[in-house]
């Protein structure tokens, strides 16, 4: 007896089963038989397959999903012979889907459950991770403009003071500089210029 696997489905498996379910679909058949095979080709019970389909592979085909179920109307409308069939399949495909004995069968098992919500629990942590680190980095971010604010408040201040600085250095500059003026007067007379009788300038001192 072979034991079904129970491991995590890869991506190829994954393609292999939405391949098998929409061309089963296409043909007019039903999911079930679609479930079987796949889970022949590995190794796995069709209600881990259809498990797997419905909680994660079918909501990734629905546009595929849509245009299968277009074509095997297409067919159908092509071959008379295949109403009978399909219009069974559309019917009783939801009972078949629940049928006891099926159940009984091919029940899905605690190890496939627990994958599936470990795989949940990933995912959501996963958020919660990014919730995490978006949340670090804005406390960061802020503590970063405030700690900017602060520096900025006192460039403004040392700004501040060295423009006060400088206008006292250009004060006692001027004050210098009309000392040096009033010695020179004191130490040098005044000399003015006239024009005399010939229109020349001569020198006068006061």
């Amino acid at each position: 007896m072979t034991i079904a696997r129970q491991d995590a489905w890869t991506h190829d498996e994954d393609l292999l089963l939405a391949e098998v379910v929409l061309r089963h679909i296409r043909e007019g058949s039903t999911q079930l038989k679609a479930f079987e095979e796949v889970g022949k080709q590995l190794s796995r019970t069709s209600a881990a397959c259809g498990f797997r389909w419905n909680s994660f592979v079918r909501k990734q085909y629905k546009s595929g999903i849509e245009l299968a179920k277009k074509q095997r109307k297409e067919q159908v409308v092509n071959n008379p012979e295949m109403v009978r069939d399909s219009v069974t399949v559309v019917e009783n495909v939801t009972m078949e889907e629940k049928t006891p004995e099926h159940e009984d069968k091919e029940s899905i098992t605690l190890q496939e459950v627990i994958l599936y919500l470990t795989k949940m629990d990933e995912s959501f942590q996963l958020d919660n991770k990014e919730k995490e680190r978006i949340s670090e980095q804005s406390l960061f971010l802020e503590r970063e403009n405030a700690r900017l604010l602060e520096e900025n408040v006192l460039l403004k201040e040392n700004l501040k003071a060295v423009e006060e600085d400088y206008r006292a250095l250009m004060q006692i500059m001027e004050r210098a500089r009309k000392l040096s003026v009033q010695e020179d007067e004191k130490s040098n007379p005044k000399v003015s210029f006239q024009m005399d009788k010939n229109g020349n300038l001569e020198r006068v001192n006061k």
